[in-house]
């Protein structure tokens, strides 16, 4: 079992560069190289629309690094990785024998060593990127306890806090949002201790809310445009795809607390979208059509908090869902670069 998740994402940063050419170059504005060692943990390739960023094997987090597990179908590949650090190049990967050669073939193009630095909207996209996987952690964590299934709930509750915090501590610090590690860390440490204590519901809701504050410090003008809410969306839907791949094996859910994590970011990602819902259906009718069935249709993959024996869908069934939303995102971003750049 993967033993954590959260991801630091630069998300943001492939779709900016995406809309600002297809030769690869990225715009120095929002995105900076740096050799010294940087919060972001990835950096970018451009070989078309909507491509990915690269994962930094020497800074990702684990759930990030899930995602070489989930490609290659090695158990404990994670664990493995951040094991063997630190790195001089990717095919290090291979001299420390943690993959084989033929391994490394399949995941090449997703490895790197280097780090970049993000300004500007994708730095903003970014921390409230960070700050919706918290909030998906915290939200299915809420429903477990509610269901009084403390133990299933305990690490919904400690991911926040245990993998997350510290890659938005510096930008919480800049944003001038008041420090709510204290109260992620007393609530963990309390469903541990006492899992039926009464407080942990009153508690949780208060981190709830802290992260909504959290969010609050982006302008609400911000938040409330289609274009920046969809690369958020994406962002955490690119999680729960990687952590539905890692939950089901053989059409059967192996894995339940990846199974919880990817179900808590597709609700968020769909509380997410009825704030720009209108605003998308008035724009774009066309694309809001196709996200928002998608999105509806993606939530019935996950029926309930506890999971189901069977998977309703495959990895591969999800991966096309997400994808079909990520082109619809891509096309409302160029046809609001075109505007602007008009």
């Amino acid at each position: 079992m993967i033993k954590s998740r959260y991801i630091f994402l630069s998300i943001a940063a492939c779709f900016i560069v995406s809309l600002s050419s297809c030769s690869g170059e990225i715009p120095s504005a929002n995105i900076q190289s740096t050799s010294s060692t940087a919060t972001v943990t990835e950096t970018t390739t451009h070989s078309g629309h909507g491509s990915k960023a690269k994962i930094n094997i020497n800074s990702a987090i684990l759930s990030e690094l899930d995602k070489f597990e989930a490609k290659l179908g090695v158990s404990a590949l994670s664990n493995k990785i951040q094991a063997s650090r630190p790195y001089a190049s990717p095919k290090d990967l291979v001299a420390k024998k943690v993959v084989t050669e033929q391994q490394f073939d399949q995941i090449k193009d997703m490895v790197t060593v280097e780090e970049v630095l993000l300004s500007g909207e994708a730095k903003d996209v970014d921390y409230m990127t960070k700050l919706g996987l918290m909030k998906g952690h915290l939200l299915v964590a809420k429903e477990l306890v509610e269901q009084n299934q403390p133990k299933q709930a305990e690490p919904h509750i400690g991911h926040p806090v245990e993998e997350i915090y510290v890659d938005v501590e510096e930008q919480l610090n800049e944003r001038k949002v008041k420090e709510f590690k204290t109260n992620l860390v007393s609530l963990t440490n309390l469903v541990k201790s006492n899992p039926t204590d009464a407080k942990i519901k009153t508690n949780l809701t208060t981190s709830m809310a802290n992260v909504h504050g959290a969010i609050a410090a982006l302008a609400a003008e911000q938040r409330s445009k289609p274009e920046f809410v969809l690369q958020v969306i994406n962002g955490l839907l690119d999680s729960a795809n990687a952590e539905y791949d890692a939950a089901v094996a053989n059409g059967k859910i192996s894995a339940p607390i990846e199974y919880q994590d990817s179900r808590g970011f597709v609700i968020y990602s769909h509380e997410l979208y009825k704030t720009i819902s209108s605003a998308m259906a008035q724009s774009d009718p066309e694309a809001h059509k196709a996200i928002d069935t998608t999105l509806t249709e993606l939530l019935k993959v996950w029926p309930a908090a506890i999971p189901p024996a069977q998977a309703v869908k495959t990895p591969n069934d999800v991966t096309k869902l997400v994808k079909t939303i990520e082109e619809n995102t891509q096309k409302i971003l160029e046809k609001a670069n075109t505007k602007t750049q008009s």
